[in-house]
């Protein structure tokens, strides 16, 4: 009988929609536990850092990675995986591209750490003291926090990484149909991404059919300014759903839901940068010559233009954050 298929999962800086996007698997989780041997899954498994290092090198068949590279902690834990693994996967939207974390980027570590342990208002920090080590008196145990990097960065800026599945978090069947390419080796090129469609969101949108073939607007709308009818393709009403420069694969739910598309699963094959696309694009579609009505558009009825553009995918565009002077 031959030994099952090592499989590791490890969360980053992420939200944990990715391990629960695991669980949505439902029944098939039983599926996959009969399939694999999980040797390291904090959130759900007592497996320890110390387990992984006994393990020989490749001897876990895949690693699936969630979130973003923000402490050294994370640094450390990935490396050591990538050494283990035989396949690194960069799984959701936060490890491929940074994610909505990544945004942070916006920012210097100083200023962040300042918000979080100082500034905000029900915060009591009157000694201004940030956190070096955690003692558990019960425990009798004194650990090291770790320290936050300068920027959150993409898993493939630490590791070397083999495929990404795509997904804020992955929806259950993207998850099933990479998981399954995994465990059949019929794998794509390494650098792909796996489970999800290799074409854009609007070939699968249910509004698809609704959307004129030359396509211009005279305004942008904001979703808090009416409601959409469910009927007719969002971008034709104003709102700038970014699905035209999106990959499919999801099941355009959010569509289904009223709710223009936001970029979660990524850009598409030969794109470099998903924000200049997602720019090009919306910009492709604006009626408007006057530069005075599109700058009042931009800031009004896009508000936060690179939370718009780069929602998902800052750290790993050319831009990567906001570039401070020294």
């Amino acid at each position: 009988m031959s030994e099952k298929p090592k499989i590791a999962l490890y969360w980053c800086a992420s939200c944990g929609g990715c391990e629960e996007a695991v669980l949505d698997l439902a029944e098939k989780v039983l599926d996959l536990v009969n399939a694999v041997d999980i040797v390291f899954w904090p959130v759900a498994v007592d497996f320890k850092i110390e387990d992984v290092e006994k393990l020989p090198d490749k001897s876990i068949t895949a690693s699936l990675i969630n979130g973003g590279i923000r402490l050294t902690e994370h640094e450390k834990v990935v490396k050591l995986l990538r050494q283990k693994s035989q396949y690194v996967i960069a799984y959701g939207a936060c490890s491929a591209w940074g994610g909505i974390p990544g945004l942070a980027n916006l920012y210097k570590r100083e200023e962040l750490l300042s918000r979080a342990y100082f500034e905000v208002p029900t915060v009591v920090n009157e000694e201004k003291v940030l956190p070096r080590t955690y003692k558990d008196e019960e425990l009798g145990i004194e650990v090291e926090v770790p320290e936050v990097l300068p920027r959150l960065l993409p898993l493939d800026r630490v590791i070397e990484v083999d495929y990404y599945v795509p997904g804020c978090p992955p929806t259950p069947d993207v998850t099933w149909n990479a998981i399954q390419a995994l465990l059949s080796g019929n794998l794509p090129p390494k650098g792909s991404v796996i489970g999800a469609s290799s074409k854009a969101l609007c070939d699968e949108c249910p509004l698809n059919e609704t959307k004129p073939d030359k396509l211009l607007i005279k305004e942008f709308k904001r979703i808090t300014e009416f409601t959409p009818d469910p009927e007719k393709c969002l971008l034709a009403q104003g709102l700038p759903c970014l699905g035209p420069v999106t990959r499919g694969g999801c099941g355009a739910l959010c569509i289904k839901a009223n709710m223009p598309c936001t970029g979660c699963f990524g850009m598409l094959d030969n794109v470099s940068d998903y924000g200049a696309k997602a720019l090009s694009f919306l910009a492709s579609i604006l009626d408007v010559e006057d530069e005075k009505e599109v700058e009042r558009q931009v800031k009004e009825k896009i508000a936060d233009l690179v939370g718009r553009l780069y929602r998902y995918t800052l750290p790993s565009s050319k831009l990567g954050g906001k570039v401070f002077k020294r």
